[in-house]
Protein backbone atom coordinates (compact mmCIF):
# COMPACT_ATOMS: atom_id res chain seq x y z
CA UNK A 1 0.00 0.00 0.00
CA UNK A 2 2.64 2.47 0.32
CA UNK A 3 4.63 1.83 -2.72
CA UNK A 4 1.21 2.42 -4.29
CA UNK A 5 0.43 6.02 -2.48
CA UNK A 6 4.83 6.45 -3.48
CA UNK A 7 3.49 5.64 -7.44
CA UNK A 8 0.84 7.83 -7.13
CA UNK A 9 2.40 11.47 -6.21
CA UNK A 10 4.40 11.56 -9.10
CA UNK A 11 1.37 10.97 -10.88
CA UNK A 12 -0.76 13.40 -9.38
CA UNK A 13 2.34 16.19 -9.23
CA UNK A 14 2.54 15.47 -12.92
CA UNK A 15 -1.46 16.35 -13.40
CA UNK A 16 -1.14 19.38 -11.17
CA UNK A 17 1.60 20.99 -13.29
CA UNK A 18 0.04 20.03 -16.65
CA UNK A 19 -3.22 21.29 -14.99
CA UNK A 20 -1.50 24.90 -13.56
CA UNK A 21 0.67 25.11 -17.14
CA UNK A 22 -2.37 24.89 -19.85
CA UNK A 23 -3.63 28.27 -21.21
CA UNK A 24 -6.96 28.57 -21.11
CA UNK A 25 -9.29 28.93 -24.13
CA UNK A 26 -9.58 33.13 -23.65
CA UNK A 27 -5.84 33.29 -23.42
CA UNK A 28 -4.97 31.55 -27.23
CA UNK A 29 -3.96 33.69 -30.23
CA UNK A 30 -7.21 32.39 -31.64
CA UNK A 31 -9.53 34.15 -29.08
CA UNK A 32 -6.97 37.22 -29.29
CA UNK A 33 -7.62 37.02 -33.21
CA UNK A 34 -11.28 37.13 -32.73
CA UNK A 35 -10.89 40.23 -29.85
CA UNK A 36 -8.97 42.14 -32.61
CA UNK A 37 -11.66 41.66 -35.04
CA UNK A 38 -14.34 42.89 -33.06
CA UNK A 39 -11.96 46.23 -31.68
CA UNK A 40 -11.98 47.13 -35.47
CA UNK A 41 -14.99 46.70 -36.29
CA UNK A 42 -15.76 49.35 -33.35
CA UNK A 43 -13.13 51.80 -34.63
CA UNK A 44 -14.61 51.91 -37.55
CA UNK A 45 -17.62 52.26 -35.98
CA UNK A 46 -16.17 55.57 -34.05
CA UNK A 47 -15.32 57.14 -37.62
CA UNK A 48 -17.16 59.81 -38.98
CA UNK A 49 -17.68 57.93 -42.50
CA UNK A 50 -18.04 54.33 -42.34
CA UNK A 51 -19.09 51.14 -43.71
CA UNK A 52 -22.26 51.85 -44.62
CA UNK A 53 -25.29 50.37 -42.57
CA UNK A 54 -27.02 49.57 -45.98
CA UNK A 55 -23.80 46.94 -47.53
CA UNK A 56 -23.78 45.28 -44.66
CA UNK A 57 -27.66 44.61 -45.11
CA UNK A 58 -27.08 43.35 -48.68
CA UNK A 59 -23.54 41.45 -48.75
CA UNK A 60 -23.71 38.47 -47.43
CA UNK A 61 -19.81 37.75 -46.49
CA UNK A 62 -17.11 39.85 -44.42
CA UNK A 63 -13.52 39.97 -43.86
CA UNK A 64 -11.73 41.25 -40.75
CA UNK A 65 -7.42 41.44 -41.22
CA UNK A 66 -6.39 43.64 -37.88
CA UNK A 67 -3.44 44.89 -38.09
CA UNK A 68 -2.36 43.89 -42.11
CA UNK A 69 1.14 44.90 -42.37
CA UNK A 70 1.59 46.75 -45.79
CA UNK A 71 5.41 47.15 -46.70
CA UNK A 72 7.70 48.55 -49.02
CA UNK A 73 10.68 49.56 -50.79
CA UNK A 74 10.54 49.17 -54.10
CA UNK A 75 9.05 45.96 -53.80
CA UNK A 76 5.73 45.78 -51.45
CA UNK A 77 4.43 42.96 -49.60
CA UNK A 78 1.82 42.50 -47.29
CA UNK A 79 1.02 40.07 -44.12
CA UNK A 80 -2.23 39.61 -42.00
CA UNK A 81 -4.56 37.43 -40.53
CA UNK A 82 -7.63 37.58 -39.55
CA UNK A 83 -11.32 35.91 -39.64
CA UNK A 84 -13.90 35.35 -42.45
CA UNK A 85 -17.72 35.08 -41.76
CA UNK A 86 -20.88 34.87 -44.16
CA UNK A 87 -24.71 35.12 -43.80
CA UNK A 88 -26.67 32.43 -42.76
CA UNK A 89 -30.04 31.57 -44.31
CA UNK A 90 -32.15 33.30 -40.94
CA UNK A 91 -29.76 36.00 -41.54
CA UNK A 92 -27.15 35.60 -38.38
CA UNK A 93 -23.69 35.99 -38.95
CA UNK A 94 -21.69 32.28 -39.21
CA UNK A 95 -18.72 31.11 -36.65
CA UNK A 96 -15.49 33.29 -37.56
CA UNK A 97 -13.56 31.24 -39.63
CA UNK A 98 -9.81 32.10 -39.54
CA UNK A 99 -7.93 33.22 -42.98
CA UNK A 100 -4.47 34.50 -43.74
CA UNK A 101 -4.33 37.41 -46.62
CA UNK A 102 -0.92 37.87 -48.43
CA UNK A 103 0.11 39.63 -51.51
CA UNK A 104 2.90 41.65 -53.14
CA UNK A 105 2.66 44.83 -55.37
CA UNK A 106 5.56 46.30 -57.44
CA UNK A 107 6.17 50.24 -57.33
CA UNK A 108 7.41 53.61 -55.98
CA UNK A 109 6.87 52.18 -52.14
CA UNK A 110 8.84 53.00 -49.38
CA UNK A 111 8.03 52.38 -45.44
CA UNK A 112 6.08 49.95 -43.41
CA UNK A 113 2.16 50.52 -42.44
CA UNK A 114 0.21 49.05 -40.04
CA UNK A 115 -3.93 48.90 -41.59
CA UNK A 116 -7.05 47.66 -40.15
CA UNK A 117 -8.51 45.55 -43.27
CA UNK A 118 -12.50 45.17 -43.86
CA UNK A 119 -13.53 43.44 -46.96
CA UNK A 120 -16.98 43.00 -47.88
CA UNK A 121 -18.29 40.06 -49.79
CA UNK A 122 -21.55 40.65 -52.03
CA UNK A 123 -21.68 36.49 -52.29
CA UNK A 124 -20.91 34.20 -49.70
CA UNK A 125 -20.28 31.88 -51.80
CA UNK A 126 -17.14 33.54 -52.95
CA UNK A 127 -16.07 32.86 -49.28
CA UNK A 128 -17.61 28.96 -48.73
CA UNK A 129 -16.16 27.34 -51.81
CA UNK A 130 -12.71 28.30 -50.62
CA UNK A 131 -13.04 25.64 -48.42
CA UNK A 132 -8.98 24.22 -47.46
CA UNK A 133 -7.74 26.71 -50.93
CA UNK A 134 -7.26 29.98 -51.48
CA UNK A 135 -8.00 32.52 -54.66
CA UNK A 136 -6.36 35.68 -55.34
CA UNK A 137 -8.56 39.04 -55.35
CA UNK A 138 -7.94 40.72 -58.27
CA UNK A 139 -7.59 37.45 -60.17
CA UNK A 140 -10.60 35.15 -59.20
CA UNK A 141 -12.92 38.44 -58.18
CA UNK A 142 -11.92 42.40 -58.45
CA UNK A 143 -11.95 44.62 -54.84
CA UNK A 144 -13.24 48.08 -54.93
CA UNK A 145 -12.58 50.90 -52.83
CA UNK A 146 -15.99 50.88 -50.96
CA UNK A 147 -18.67 53.46 -50.42
CA UNK A 148 -18.81 55.24 -46.98
CA UNK A 149 -21.61 56.77 -45.17
CA UNK A 150 -23.84 56.20 -42.35
CA UNK A 151 -27.36 56.69 -42.77
CA UNK A 152 -29.03 53.55 -44.94
CA UNK A 153 -29.35 55.78 -47.65
CA UNK A 154 -25.96 56.99 -47.49
CA UNK A 155 -25.00 54.70 -50.24
CA UNK A 156 -27.90 55.22 -52.71
CA UNK A 157 -25.49 56.67 -55.23
CA UNK A 158 -23.83 53.36 -55.73
CA UNK A 159 -25.36 50.31 -57.57
CA UNK A 160 -23.96 47.95 -54.59
CA UNK A 161 -23.08 45.68 -57.58
CA UNK A 162 -18.88 45.08 -56.72
CA UNK A 163 -17.96 41.63 -55.71
CA UNK A 164 -15.82 42.90 -52.98
CA UNK A 165 -15.60 46.31 -51.39
CA UNK A 166 -12.90 46.77 -48.86
CA UNK A 167 -11.92 49.53 -46.31
CA UNK A 168 -9.06 50.04 -44.89
CA UNK A 169 -8.00 52.53 -42.20
CA UNK A 170 -4.96 53.61 -40.37
CA UNK A 171 -4.30 55.59 -37.05
CA UNK A 172 -7.75 56.49 -37.12
CA UNK A 173 -8.05 57.59 -41.28
CA UNK A 174 -9.20 55.77 -43.92
CA UNK A 175 -5.75 54.19 -45.77
CA UNK A 176 -6.03 53.93 -49.55
CA UNK A 177 -3.75 50.19 -49.90
CA UNK A 178 -4.45 48.22 -53.09
CA UNK A 179 -5.10 44.66 -52.46
CA UNK A 180 -6.18 43.16 -55.87
CA UNK A 181 -3.47 40.78 -56.28
CA UNK A 182 -3.50 39.61 -52.96
CA UNK A 183 -4.00 36.27 -51.87
CA UNK A 184 -6.48 35.02 -49.33
CA UNK A 185 -6.14 31.68 -48.14
CA UNK A 186 -7.75 29.40 -44.86
CA UNK A 187 -5.67 29.27 -41.81
CA UNK A 188 -6.56 25.22 -40.80
CA UNK A 189 -3.78 25.26 -38.04
CA UNK A 190 -5.58 27.88 -36.43
CA UNK A 191 -9.14 26.66 -37.07
CA UNK A 192 -8.11 23.13 -36.07
CA UNK A 193 -6.53 24.83 -32.74
CA UNK A 194 -9.85 26.78 -32.01
CA UNK A 195 -12.42 24.48 -33.34
CA UNK A 196 -11.32 20.98 -33.28
CA UNK A 197 -9.18 18.80 -35.96
CA UNK A 198 -12.10 17.67 -38.15
CA UNK A 199 -13.45 21.09 -38.42
CA UNK A 200 -13.78 22.39 -42.13
CA UNK A 201 -14.24 25.81 -43.44
CA UNK A 202 -17.54 24.72 -44.70
CA UNK A 203 -18.38 23.10 -41.29
CA UNK A 204 -17.95 26.38 -39.40
CA UNK A 205 -19.36 28.67 -42.14
CA UNK A 206 -22.47 26.86 -41.67
CA UNK A 207 -22.95 27.06 -38.54
CA UNK A 208 -23.49 29.48 -35.40
CA UNK A 209 -22.98 27.14 -32.48
CA UNK A 210 -19.74 28.71 -30.95
CA UNK A 211 -20.73 30.00 -27.36
CA UNK A 212 -17.61 31.08 -26.14
CA UNK A 213 -17.12 34.93 -25.17
CA UNK A 214 -14.84 36.04 -27.70
CA UNK A 215 -17.29 35.06 -31.19
CA UNK A 216 -20.27 36.13 -28.98
CA UNK A 217 -18.82 39.54 -28.45
CA UNK A 218 -17.80 39.40 -32.47
CA UNK A 219 -21.12 38.48 -33.59
CA UNK A 220 -22.76 41.45 -31.02
CA UNK A 221 -20.63 43.91 -32.88
CA UNK A 222 -21.31 42.99 -36.04
CA UNK A 223 -24.85 42.73 -35.44
CA UNK A 224 -25.04 46.22 -34.04
CA UNK A 225 -22.87 48.10 -36.81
Amino acid sequence: MKTLKFLRLPVLLGLFFVMISAKPADDSKQTERIHNSSNVLKEFAKMKESIPHQLLEEYEGIVIIPKLINAGFGIGGKRGKGVAMVKLDNGKWSDPVFVTLTGGSFGLQIGVQSVDLVLVFRHKGVLTKVKNGDFTIGGDISAAAGPVGRSSTASTDYKLQAEVYSYSRSRGLFAGITINGSNLGIDKDSNAAYYGAKATSQDIFAQASSNTEAVKTLKETLAAF
